[in-house]
């Protein structure tokens, strides 16, 4: 690959020790675009990482007053307008090979945060409607959860319905849950998702995996909104 995946600009042919040493891919991105990506750093919410001074952001106190339904979330990036517009042009312009962009840190993020702490843990990326998956051609969850290079458990099925990035937080709290069990789990899960907004869609997810037995549920997503 010649060309940065997002601009097309010509790439720097460099290769690192890291890249050398390890099965790490080189960038995709040229510097100019890597540079508008924002990992997250320094203090975060144990439970959904926003970047946050205390424990649990308020958002998060309040789900745990309800009976929480996840362990936590672990975003990569800071949902800025460069990953916005990035991850507007992957999923909804058909540009699937823009997924490289998240490889190489959401792997590191899978191995740090919960690989090596859980090993048994089960990947379960958020499932799509056949309508939308006729329109998009693919699930992005599901081309996340690939890349973590492990098996993955389609164990949830979506009805269709209005989509969940169209409605605001009142309405999203407060409709039916969309998802159904596929394949129940008895072991502990780790839902792949692109975007953590309000929670709500992860612990929907997270609601039916545990009715059918799933023990604990943790999340991993691209970014916090």
């Amino acid at each position: 690959m010649n060309h940065c995946l997002y601009c097309y600009e010509p790439l720097e042919k460099s290769l690192t020790w890291s890249q050398w040493l390890t099965v790490e891919k080189p960038s995709v991105l040229c510097s100019s675009c890597a540079g508008t990506l924002e990992v997250i750093s320094g203090k975060r919410c144990e439970g959904c990482s926003r970047s946050w001074k205390g424990k649990l952001c308020l958002d998060c106190q309040q789900w745990r007053e309800l009976g929480d339904n996840i362990e936590k979330n672990y975003s990569v990036f800071h949902y800025n307008d460069a990953l916005r517009d990035m991850i507007r042009q992957w999923k909804f312009r058909g540009d699937y090979v823009l997924r490289e962009v998240f490889r190489n840190e959401l792997q590191r993020a899978f191995k740090k945060q919960f690989a090596d702490k859980y090993p048994r843990i089960a990947v379960v990326p958020i499932p799509i409607s056949e309508n939308r998956m006729q329109e998009r051609g693919f699930n992005q969850s599901l081309a996340l959860a690939d890349m973590l290079e492990c098996p993955v458990n389609q164990a949830l099925g979506k009805r269709s319905g209005e989509n969940q990035a169209s409605s605001n937080r009142k309405v999203r709290l407060k409709r039916d849950n969309p998802f159904f069990i596929t394949k129940p789990l008895k072991q502990t899960a780790l839902i792949v998702d692109d975007v953590y907004t309000t929670g709500t869609t992860v612990r929907q997810a997270a609601q039916q995996l545990k009715l059918h037995g799933c023990p604990a549920v943790y999340v991993l997503t691209i970014a916090r909104s």
